[in-house]
């Protein structure tokens, strides 16, 4: 599945919520289905630098792709990060930088987060194309 099928097929979910409260029980859903780092990747160096929750996200390039685990520290962050990894997880760095991020304002997510949590979801994928870009170069 590529990412913008993935994408369609959130659209398509939150399309058929009524309500945004109703759309935000469908992330905080998701979030029963997040698993926890292993302690030792819960570093520093990788903390979502901006999001208002405490995150992480661990990077490995492997076999041509990418590879994230993510873990947060409340519901609905740990429901964006699985929301968010099924996206961009086990992707190449090309088909990370080519993806089109106003895709992910159409799937109508970003409505629904606070500015501080939209200005999360924007260091998520900042972190997520530099480590692309990396790898790209590598």
């Amino acid at each position: 599945m590529t990412m913008q099928e993935q994408v369609k097929i959130y659209k398509d979910d939150l399309a058929l919520f009524p309500d945004k409260d109703t759309k935000m029980e469908y992330i905080l859903d998701y979030a029963k289905l997040a698993v926890d780092l292993d302690v030792e990747c819960k570093t520093d160096e990788n903390i979502i630098k901006g999001c208002s929750s405490l995150a992480w996200l661990q990077k490995d390039f492997k076999d041509e792709k990418i590879l994230l685990e993510a873990e947060g520290d409340s519901l609905i962050a740990k429901g964006m990060l699985v929301l968010l990894l099924g996206i961009f997880n086990k992707r190449t760095p090309d088909e990370i930088l080519s993806f089109d991020t106003k895709l992910l304002l159409e799937m109508g997510v970003m409505e629904l987060l606070s500015p501080v949590r939209q200005q999360g979801m924007e260091a998520f994928l900042s972190v997520i194309y530099g480590y692309a870009q990396e790898c790209k170069e590598a």
